[in-house]
């Protein structure tokens, strides 16, 4: 018996949870986005008639108001939006335990071994799961039916807004092979200009073409889009009590003005650094490699990473492999608008990857002090507040950084 698996997407979340608090502004072209008086201004989401003047997210408020002079703007609200997450994901509760969801505004469901109890057909269910959202919570939602994860994202993607889309276990083939590469689940933009060049445009191209040509040019991820193009992606739908092991920490910021000199960009690497590390202790987490980002004002973006010699939790050994990395990747007076700094190969554990000195004990010994100094920091924090105490080069806020977690 196949699997019948749902992906429930939610349309244009965030702006329609804010068209709850004013329904005046429903019909009207409205975008969500950050403050446009900061360098934040970009859109993070639109409702279906700002879509029609082609406003799109991530870009500008300034592009979008280019498109649409008339474009309504509201500040978000994502507490708001992690309550009816919540709220949504627990009428899907409702109908089956094994409920993943997949960022705050979409989710699996594994309906297979409950659908009975509900009537047994899918696609019965899956309307009257959008039926229940819309009456209950005043929100709509596209819902894709199929037999594998990654066919019902593309179901739910396939015709929007409020809709539901059945990608059967028969005939998908149909349905799913003529549709561009880009549509399917993992297929990101340097995938598909890889496989452009050899002229795989299609999902059905993929999976006709040979997996040793995708592996050679994509590695892993070759076979395992060719996988996916043939229908034999078989992934669980993971509980929700379940989370997926966290990958990697990260933070990033955008700065009110452009950061010109090495001592800007270093109190910039600092402060985000300082934030990767608190989290890494939270988590009782260490990382073995360390990545950087930058981009400049015309967003263009370039970044580098590098393995450590052992793994670390600490600020400083962070700051440091940023900046070893940043000074690769930047010449002064270069404007920087945004740094990132993300903690990869994560251990729950520290472990080194070189032959320790046994006649040079100093590093060992200056690690351990730095640990002590940075655990008295976390108590201190924990008890007065996160801004009680700080590192004396991140002192001050002329750099007033908006960081944004990953």
């Amino acid at each position: 018996m196949s699997r019948v698996i749902l992906h429930c997407d939610l349309n244009s979340f965030f702006a329609s949870v804010e068209l709850l608090s004013h329904p005046e502004l429903k019909e009207l072209p409205v975008a969500v986005c950050g403050d446009p008086a900061s360098r934040k201004g970009i859109i993070l989401a639109k409702n279906e008639a700002a879509k029609g003047y082609g406003v799109r997210t991530a870009e500008t408020i300034w592009q979008a108001r280019q498109k649409c002079p008339d474009l309504v703007l509201l500040p978000p609200h994502h507490d708001r939006y992690r309550e009816y997450s919540h709220l949504i994901n627990t009428i899907y509760g409702q109908y089956t335990d094994l409920v993943e969801p997949f960022g705050i505004d979409e989710s699996w469901l594994d309906i297979t071994g409950s659908m009975h109890l509900f009537g047994g057909d899918p696609r019965a269910i899956a309307d009257g799961i959008r039926e229940r959202i819309r009456r209950e919570l005043g929100l709509t939602l596209s819902v894709g039916v199929s037999f594998n994860k990654v066919f019902a994202k593309l179901g739910s993607d396939y015709k929007k807004p409020d809709a539901t889309t059945v990608i059967p276990p028969e005939g998908w083939q149909s349905i799913v092979w003529p549709l561009p590469l880009g549509a399917m689940l993992f297929a990101g933009p340097a995938a598909q200009r890889i496989l452009g060049q050899y002229g795989i445009r299609t999902i059905g191209q993929l999976a006709a073409a040979d997996n040793a040509l995708l592996e050679n040019l994509l590695g892993k991820l070759g076979r395992q889009l060719w996988s996916c193009a043939n229908g034999l992606e078989d992934s669980p739908v993971r509980p929700q009590h379940l989370q997926e092991p966290v990958k990697s920490v990260g933070n990033s910021s955008t700065f009110p003005e452009n950061l010109t000199s090495r001592e800007q960009i270093r109190r910039g690497a600092a402060l985000l650094c300082d934030s990767v590390a608190t989290r890494l202790r939270q988590q009782g987490l260490y990382c073995r490699a360390v990545q950087v980002g930058l981009r400049d004002p015309a967003f263009h973006n370039v970044s580098r990473q590098k393995h450590l010699p052992h793994s670390t939790h600490l600020m400083r050994e962070l700051l440091d492999t940023a900046m070893e990395l940043i000074d690769q990747i930047w010449r002064a007076p270069s404007p920087v608008r945004l740094i990132s700094i993300t903690a990869l190969d994560l251990t729950d554990r520290w472990e080194t990857y070189e032959q320790e000195d046994l006649f040079s004990p100093s590093a060992p010994i200056q690690e351990r002090r730095q640990e002590k100094l940075e655990q008295v920091m976390d108590n201190i924090r924990r008890r007065y507040g996160t801004r009680a105490i700080t590192y004396g080069e991140t002192a001050g806020d002329a750099l007033s950084l908006h960081e944004n977690e990953e």
